[in-house]
């Protein structure tokens, strides 16, 4: 098959991952301001879209850590083909949908380094792997920050519960129902950090593309149209709606208070904008995960539904070795030739068809996204002057 062609290929299969990627990251920044009736579902949607598209303009030090980490490439490393990237991406996107369609907030970054990792392994053998940079860059971060966001988003929320100085059962009308404003801030301010982190990791794959193809130079960092068209790409996933995973982020995990929420929103996009600086490649949705159940610990009163947690942590060790496993048979397929990446297509837009279909049957939308929790919420959205008016009524 035509170089160019597989090439396009690639670029097409990479934007429909970063789409896949914004639908189902959403949740990281507007679950709990949805929960909360801070935002309406649509809004909170629309406004985590547009400011994914701000921050991906933002940084690419992400980005170099794909093209020209993970992978070794360029003089003195080891070249992978694109058809190898192509079934990578292959097996990032069928464990994305998988866990989309169980409401599970798996992480799309690390499906996206084991779909590649597997698929180079097979491709090009261990070498092509820098496990130095999979180790500091990509498994520690991993572990730590779900952990220091959790932290931070306990003592925050305990701060918060504290300088308000109210029963953390109380009413969320008064001091605390004021976070729900605050929230309107930290949760764009995730949206903003998720730009940062997750739109770069498509960038680095496009650009791992191009370099292995020979049409960029070994080294060098995204192009400006990568960067525009893989802004777009999350922008438009984010603006779909991940409201399977938002059910499970919003109320799967602990009933969600404003000041709660608030602790949470703003302990994520603090412990991503630092890792985005760093050119740490962490998974968003962990950090996100691990700053609800913080605030949960954090607040008296509150509960942790650690089944869930225990489901979703079953999930995160998963993600890695099964994309991977997904990602090296459909690199042993491409290995073929044309008919083996002709195989790989047809059976991924299968795979990908069969899902929404399946998806079809148990419709999560934003009506019923959060239907679990709207008798907290109604406490939330329900001002003074509406219960008086409610009374009167009476």
């Amino acid at each position: 098959m035509d170089l160019t062609v597989v090439v396009v290929l690639v670029i097409a299969l990479a934007l429909f991952f970063d789409f896949t990627n914004g639908f189902h990251d959403t949740a990281n920044a507007m679950a709990t301001p949805i929960a909360t009736g801070a935002l309406k579902p649509k809004v909170a949607v629309a406004l985590a879209a547009v400011l994914n598209l701000v921050g991906a303009f933002l940084s690419t030090e992400v980005a170099k850590t794909i093209s020209g980490g993970l992978i070794k490439e360029g003089d003195g490393g080891v070249q992978i083909m694109p058809e190898m990237i192509f079934a990578g991406l292959i097996g990032a996107i069928v464990w994305n949908l998988l866990t989309w369609l169980f409401g599970l907030p798996s992480s799309s970054s690390h499906a996206l380094f084991g779909g590649l990792i597997g698929a180079a392994v097979v491709g090009a053998g261990f070498g092509v792997v820098d496990y130095g940079v999979l180790v500091s860059k990509v498994i520690l971060p991993a572990l730590v920050a779900p952990l220091v966001a959790g932290l931070v988003a306990f003592v925050a929320t305990r701060l918060a519960y504290a300088i308000t100085r109210m029963p953390s059962d109380s009413t969320q009308s008064g001091v605390r129902g004021r976070f729900r404003y605050g929230q309107i801030f930290s949760s764009s301010l995730v949206a903003l950090a998720h730009g940062t982190n997750d739109a770069q990791k498509t960038m680095g794959v496009i650009t791992l593309t191009l370099i292995a193809s020979g049409l960029q130079p070994a080294g060098s960092g995204p192009e400006f149209w990568v960067i525009i068209t893989c802004a777009l790409a999350i922008a438009l996933g984010t603006y779909m709606g991940g409201w399977r995973i938002i059910r499970t982020l919003g109320a799967g995990l602990t009933e969600v208070k404003p000041a709660q929420g608030f602790a949470a929103e703003t302990s994520t996009a603090a412990t991503i904008l630092a890792s985005s600086h760093l050119g740490f490649a962490l998974s968003t949705t962990q950090v996100a995960s691990g700053s609800v159940i913080g605030s949960g610990l954090g607040r008296k009163g509150a509960s942790v539904r650690w089944r869930t947690a225990g489901r979703i942590g079953l999930g995160w060790l998963m993600t890695l070795p099964a994309s991977a496993i997904v990602g090296a048979l459909a690199a042993f397929v491409a290995g073929i030739g044309p008919a083996g990446l002709l195989i790989d297509l047809i059976a991924g837009v299968a795979i990908i068809v069969t899902i929404f279909v399946v998806s079809r049957r148990n419709n999560v939308d934003a009506k019923n996204a959060l239907s679990e929790v709207d008798a907290a919420t109604i406490a939330v959205r329900t001002p003074k002057a509406t219960r008086r008016k409610r009374k009167a009524e009476k």
